[in-house]
């Protein structure tokens, strides 16, 4: 291939891939973060301490930890479009499910569970990347998707703060609630 042609493929590939993953791992960190912006209200509804909602907060990392390892073995064995797939379901009921939480207990295993669901997912993205990008491209690239943090930070604030302003109430479910359920959904 020569260079020129080569160029236009991995722009083209650039253009369809990264968008649509950054628009995943968007979801992902807003996922990991709404549990922060849900405290206040679901404390309030719940009657949980400080500490209960600061270890069901940090038991998703314990999740996260356990099963990155077997996440990422068994991207091997399925393929990462697959795999990643599975994820991303996964969480979402595991995040959406977050709305029939009603004991610390369950808040606990939701939490466990969740993360132990999202494990693999960036790694298994920066796998995937490297099967369309040789290593000399992919630093780029990875920069490309990286930058979505900071970015589902600036527009995922006022979104999570605009959910809990305006579904207090709805339907017969408390604000937290809609949270998780409404940002589950994509």
């Amino acid at each position: 291939m020569t260079t020129t042609t080569e160029d236009s493929v991995y722009r083209k590939v650039t253009r369809r891939l990264i968008p649509f993953l950054i628009l995943c791992y968007f979801f992902a960190y807003l996922d990991r973060v709404n549990v922060g912006f849900a405290k206040l209200h679901m404390q309030d509804a719940l009657n949980f301490s400080d500490t209960v909602y600061g270890l069901g907060a940090g038991i998703f990392f314990i999740g996260y930890f356990l099963f990155e390892l077997p996440s990422n073995l068994l991207m091997q064995r399925f393929g990462p479009r697959f795999w990643i797939a599975r994820i991303m379901a996964t969480w979402a009921i595991l995040s959406a499910a977050m709305i029939f939480v009603t004991t610390p207990t369950q808040f606990y295993v939701l939490r466990f569970l969740l993360g132990a669901a999202e494990a693999g997912f960036f790694p298994g993205i920066v796998f995937y990347l490297t099967l369309w990008f040789p290593s000399w491209r992919s630093a780029r690239t990875l920069g490309l998707f990286i930058l979505v943090t900071p970015l589902s930070t600036i527009i995922g604030s006022p979104l999570s703060g605009l959910i809990l302003k305006l579904f207090e109430g709805v339907d017969g479910l408390h604000n937290w609630q809609w949270l998780f359920l409404v940002e589950a959904i994509p």
